[in-house]
């Protein structure tokens, strides 16, 4: 029998962001649930630090090179490659979806959708912005309970709850889980914007931290200096010290948003619950890309591949068919997640998907924590160029194996290297460094062929990255 399937992905929000996995500083008790019952990937990486290009390499499992998906601020999807929403509303899936889906540029005007997304319902809303007038699900919603998003977006802070575009998600798909599937199987989409910047929480949210007992970010010093050197890389913003951009306020305001994440996560948990559907549905928990929080003295997403922007939460729960508790350690990407549902349907998966299927991981308590020896991450000239007059745009790819990260800014002679074993907090770049170039050179051969084994699509070769 095919699983149903709640697929929640936030946008922007970090793999460290979640109390149950050493997050002392704020409170999930709903997404820990779903580390309590589930199984949380602790070591997975998106395809591209930014949305576009990461949301079309997890909803086809291929590499953003692959499906002509590297920007955001594109016309149109490339329909370079089916989504996995299509192949399952193909196999008899009733797909609905809530919020973003970004495939395409949306920045004042409606998504273009792709010709065939799977998606029967589709309650579309980008990033509320005050632009918006018509046509964006949420603002349209909006105006039916008498109130007007440019208003609200002057006073964010004054947002009711319940009033705020997490919530509307989270109520699109509580309708959708309650709804009469005639027999079918059913996939909910529910694409939240936060934690999305900017960084305005409904004021009773924010009022939860103390802003001076914030940890604040990962800094040093001689970031500046590391920064200053990767200056020519566009685009990423400046690098300051956190005390010149108020870092742990920033960081208490992101945490709030996460807050109200995870209080309609448990909404949306508790209406399984309460329709009888909790123990046999398929729930991810998952985000796009991260945030640099003031990491390094940066915001924001952009060019650049540190932990704290190119590795996310992925948490996999179906109580009556997954391991529960259980904490994997094993390297993976978003690319594992379309073949992962496909094999979960009963369904084939193309020889085009370069991830890989993470079932084994899900279902095998006696499985080693292994999945793929490298993880990658491609930036390719991703920012909408109509943004800036003076873009230019910039290319660089990430290659992390068990213990070290490899980062190459193509055409530039300069890079990354980090050995995070010794420097996990990704301080001390060794790409100079003459007694770490046996590992360069070794991680560049190895950087390469993953750059040619991503434009064939069809190759074997890919399954060993």
């Amino acid at each position: 029998m095919m699983p149903n399937i709640l697929w929640i992905c936030t946008d922007q929000q970090r793999y460290d962001t979640i109390g149950a996995l050493n997050n002392p500083h704020l409170r999930t008790p709903h997404i820990d649930r779903l580390v309590a019952s589930g199984v949380s990937f602790e070591r997975a990486y998106c395809q591209s630090p930014i949305c576009t290009p990461s949301r079309a390499s997890f909803l086809t499992g291929m590499y953003p090179s692959s499906v002509h998906a590297c920007g955001n601020g594109n016309a149109t999807w490339a329909e370079a490659a089916p989504l996995v929403t299509a192949l399952l509303a193909d196999a008899g899936y009733d797909c609905a979806l809530a919020g973003k889906l970004h495939l395409a540029g949306a920045q004042s005007r409606i998504e273009p959708r792709p010709q065939h997304d799977g998606y029967r319902l589709f309650h579309w809303s980008h990033g509320p912005h005050a632009e918006w007038e018509s046509g964006h699900d949420y603002a349209d919603w909006l105006q039916e309970q008498g109130k007007d998003l440019a208003e609200m977006l002057e006073h964010p802070q004054d947002t009711p709850p319940q009033l705020h575009q997490t919530s509307w998600c989270a109520d699109r798909a509580i309708d959708f889980i309650e709804a009469d599937h005639a027999g079918k199987p059913w996939l909910m989409s529910a694409n939240i914007f936060d934690p999305h910047a900017p960084f305005d929480p409904p004021q009773p949210y924010m009022d939860r931290f103390d802003i001076e007992a914030m940890p604040g970010p990962k800094f040093r010093e001689s970031d500046l200096a590391a920064q200053a050197k990767l200056k020519g890389i566009d685009f990423q913003t400046q690098a300051r010290r956190p005390e010149h951009f108020a870092a742990k306020r920033i960081q208490a305001a992101y945490y709030a948003m996460i807050e109200l994440i995870d209080d309609n996560v448990g909404r949306m948990l508790d209406a399984l619950e309460a329709s009888g559907q909790l123990e046999d549905t398929i729930i991810i928990f998952m985000s796009d890309h991260g945030e640099m929080l003031g990491d390094h003295g940066l915001l924001l997403k952009g060019c650049r591949f540190y932990e704290g922007l190119a590795r996310v939460p992925l948490i996999i729960s179906c109580p009556q068919r997954f391991l529960q508790g259980l904490r994997r350690q094993a390297l993976v990407e978003l690319t594992d997640i379309a073949p992962t549902l496909l094999e979960l349907a009963g369904l084939p998966i193309p020889k085009r998907m370069q991830g890989r299927s993470l079932l084994p991981l899900l279902n095998d308590a006696d499985a080693a924590d292994y999945h793929r020896d490298l993880v990658r991450c491609e930036y390719y000239s991703a920012l909408n160029p109509s943004a800036r007059e003076d873009f230019c745009g910039s290319f660089a790819t990430m290659l992390r194996d068990e213990r070290y990260k490899l980062v190459v800014y193509h055409g530039q002679g300069i890079g990354e290297l980090f050995d995070l074993q010794a420097d996990p907090g990704e301080f001390d770049n060794r790409w100079d460094d003459p007694r770490y170039m046996p590992i360069k050179l070794d991680l560049m051969h190895k950087s390469l062929d993953g750059l040619a084994f991503a434009v064939d699509l069809g190759s074997e070769q890919i399954t060993r990255f």
